[in-house]
């Protein structure tokens, strides 16, 4: 999205939320950080004369998304998802569907089992205290406050037959996902089906009425012909 703003000389912005130590580098002028809620997200659109918005942040990233709405709603500027689609469960498939990190937590068996936490490290404290050895993929070296744990240190995209030897060396009995949807950390997924491991599948938070589209070049569709800064 961002290399298709700025090819076409869009004026726009990224924007960062500011967890990642060092974020990949945009051909875009980068902010990182928070606004202040929705009361600054709306000063800062109006500051930067801001004229469309554009709502690429994670699917997990409820937080952002509603705020987004909101100021969209409040200052009558026009805003567009862009988000990538869910992954589907198929054939082979030993999905379970959860709605929260809590219940993802208690739908596992507490045998002391070995558990891929696919999920990051904002929503660990759901898992505390449950009997696993854990094993957590950050992209960045991280504290964790989970025991038992093993940290691996990767940045995707990730491959099938990499993601099929980790599972195997660790001895991994269950995977813990979110359904953020993507190619890049899909690997897992088919390696799990594959090794008939069950996936407890995290579904996305629920957001209010808005565009969505799915490809950067939607996007630049919608903008096509208008005055902007994003």
């Amino acid at each position: 999205m961002a290399r298709l703003l700025a090819d076409a000389g869009v004026q726009a912005v990224f924007s960062y939320a500011g967890r990642t130590a060092k974020p990949l580098p945009q051909p875009l002028p980068t902010r990182i950080g928070g606004f202040g809620g929705v009361p600054g997200l709306v000063e800062y659109l109006g500051s930067q004369g801001i004229t469309h918005i554009v709502d690429a942040t994670h699917p997990f990233a409820a937080g952002m998304s509603r705020n987004a709405i909101d100021a969209s709603r409040l200052t009558g500027l026009p805003l567009i998802g862009l988000e990538r689609a869910p992954w589907v469960r198929q054939s082979g498939d030993d999905w379970t569907s959860v709605t929260d990190f809590e219940s993802a937590a208690a739908s596992l068996p507490g045998d002391g089992s070995g558990v891929f936490l696919a999920i990051g490290r904002q929503n660990l404290a759901s898992f505390l205290g449950r009997a696993h050895r854990w094993m957590l993929r950050f992209a960045e070296v991280a504290s964790h406050p989970l025991p038992d744990a093993t940290l691996i240190v990767s940045r995707g995209p990730f491959s099938v037959p990499g993601d099929t030897e980790l599972l195997r060396r660790h001895d991994i009995r269950h995977i813990v996902a979110k359904n953020a949807g993507g190619v890049a950390a899909q690997p897992k997924l088919t390696a799990a089906r594959a090794l008939g491991l069950p996936v407890v599948m995290i579904d996305r938070p629920r957001l209010p009425a808005r565009r969505v589209v799915a490809l950067p070049e939607q996007v630049m569709a919608w903008l096509h012909g208008a005055e902007r800064g994003v």
